[in-house]
């Protein structure tokens, strides 16, 4: 069996420092932090839950993001 493959670091950047930014400021901040893909939901949107690495989702509500997470 070949060795378990080690998944790239993520930005050491906490989630909670994107919200209350506007939608467009805090995906220009998260990409400049090296993060690779930004997702904006609107509030209560369905979304898969699978765990993408290198992945920032922010929930929009009236242009601002009020919750951030990782994945």
């Amino acid at each position: 069996m070949g060795p378990i493959p080690t998944p790239p670091r993520q930005p050491d950047d906490a989630p909670d420092s994107y919200v209350g930014l506007d939608s467009e400021s805090a995906e220009r901040i998260a990409r400049e932090r090296g993060w690779t893909t930004v997702r904006a939901l609107p509030p209560g949107s369905i979304i898969t839950m699978e765990f993408v690495v290198g992945r920032l989702n922010f929930e929009v509500e009236a242009g601002r993001v009020i919750r951030c997470w990782h994945g």
